[in-house]
């Protein structure tokens, strides 16, 4: 397992949404239209977008182009809520058209209801959830996400990916109580070998299947948090029982052709994050254990051994326009011997431990109108290394555009940032907000 970055070995799923989302988006659409449905505010908005990304390499991967993304795209998100805020709905749907392969498409990105009852607040429905301290570091952060969408240049919410989930939150004293059970699993996005060059150890398989968990009560998802303020410090302890969300290749040379079942095995994890303010800025730490239940033992070459994760970060403004954060982020393999003694013949050997730095740095003219951000990774252990550059600018009220690039290397194919090495590529964005 590399990280907290999937293997890029298999294509990313479609992005249309669950049929069971569309329907409720269509009821909650009906619902805001019914007479007296809602004694509260019901109110419609959204944007209209363009994102444009191209390879800048002069490298093309088989059958593709200069272009990795190309697309138009409509957002309308329905809100509304009875007299008293006992309850409300969020629909939010995105409609696209995919320039490149001239393709039109719908995702419903959320599609929920709440309700609360006094200190008990539920949600039910398509949902983007978010848990941990880190700034594109992923510890306890175990929802699904979009890697394809951050190496692309589309704006940063994109990275995160709806669940479909019931979600409790339960306040007691000084305690703060969520709960969340998922029937269906959702998957990573990855990058896919049309548009991106990626690595694939089973590159000559052309007979591929893909085994996602079944959606029954055995392969529910379930994950807690329990958090409260001590001393100063916001601590948050964490407990999830689910499954890899990047895929883990089985090679299947029965019968004398070499086909590749892809699965994602079942994991628990473990962690806690502390963060606070302090030394003039504010202080994070982060800790994880990712238990391989399918591979305690670590003798299976083919899933992911434990591991031990941890981060620790500190931000601070400087100056009225100037923000810099700095993270180091570690991962340790356990079992390692196990894993060396049954690596195939030719694969790449992982380091025991791996680590990486990050960067950010965002600067705002004194009007917000234009913002310089810079976010980079390094790995001093893989020796290699991504880097963000972009320039927004707010043209008008709810316009604005941004240009930027997405730039990888490294000393080798190898490694993760490594093998994107001849995708570097140049993005453009423009939103009117509505």
């Amino acid at each position: 397992m590399r990280g907290f970055f999937p293997s890029a070995t298999c294509r990313s799923r479609p992005r249309s949404g669950s049929s069971s989302a569309r329907t409720l988006l269509v009821g909650l659409t009906l619902l805001s239209l019914a007479p007296g449905a809602y004694a509260g505010d019901v109110d419609l908005h959204g944007f209209v977008q363009g994102d444009y990304a191209s390879r800048v390499t002069g490298l093309r991967p088989p059958g593709g182009s200069d272009f990795i993304l190309g697309e138009e795209r409509l957002q309308l998100t329905l809100t509304g809520a009875v007299a008293g805020g006992r309850s409300g709905f969020s629909a939010k749907t995105d409609f696209i058209h995919d320039s490149i392969l001239d393709r039109s498409d719908m995702e419903v990105r959320e599609a929920y209801i709440d309700f609360t009852a006094g200190p008990l607040e539920a949600r039910v429905g398509r949902q983007i959830v978010t848990w941990g301290t880190g700034d594109l570091l992923f510890v306890n952060d175990v929802f699904p996400k979009d890697w394809a969408a951050l190496f692309t240049g589309r704006p940063l919410e994109y990275l995160k990916v709806g669940t479909d989930a019931l979600k409790l939150d339960w306040y007691l004293a000084d305690f703060g109580f969520e709960a969340i059970a998922s029937p269906t699993f959702e998957a990573d996005r990855l990058p896919d070998g049309d548009r991106f060059f990626v690595q694939d150890p089973f590159s000559g398989a052309t007979n591929r299947t893909t085994r996602e968990p079944r959606p029954n009560l055995d392969n529910a998802e379930l994950a807690i948090k329990v958090s409260r303020a001590v001393i100063g410090w916001e601590c948050a302890l964490y407990a999830d029982r689910g499954f890899y969300r990047s895929p883990a290749p089985e090679p299947d040379t029965t019968g004398g052709s070499m086909r590749v079942v892809v699965r994602f095995p079942r994991r628990g994890v473990y962690g806690a994050s502390v963060q606070r303010a302090g030394l003039g800025g504010v202080i994070n730490l982060e800790g994880g254990y990712y238990d391989s239940r399918n591979d305690p033992e670590g003798n299976d070459p083919f899933v992911p051994n434990s591991q031990v994760l941890y981060l620790a970060g500190y931000k601070r403004q400087m100056g009225p326009s100037v923000m810099l954060g700095l993270q180091y982020y570690g991962e340790r393999i356990r079992q390692y011997d196990q894993y060396r003694s049954t690596l195939p013949s030719g694969a790449p050997e992982q380091d025991r431990h791996r680590s990486l730095v990050t960067s950010r740095a965002t600067w705002l003219s004194d009007y917000q109108t234009w913002k310089l951000s810079f976010f980079g990774y390094w790995s001093p252990t893989d020796e290699d290394f991504y880097l963000i550059p972009e320039v927004w600018h707010s043209l008008a009220d709810g316009v604005w555009a941004a240009v930027g690039g997405n730039i990888f290397g490294g000393s080798g194919e190898t490694t993760f940032f490594g093998q994107f090495d001849r995708n570097d590529n140049a993005y453009a964005a423009i939103r009117y907000e509505f």
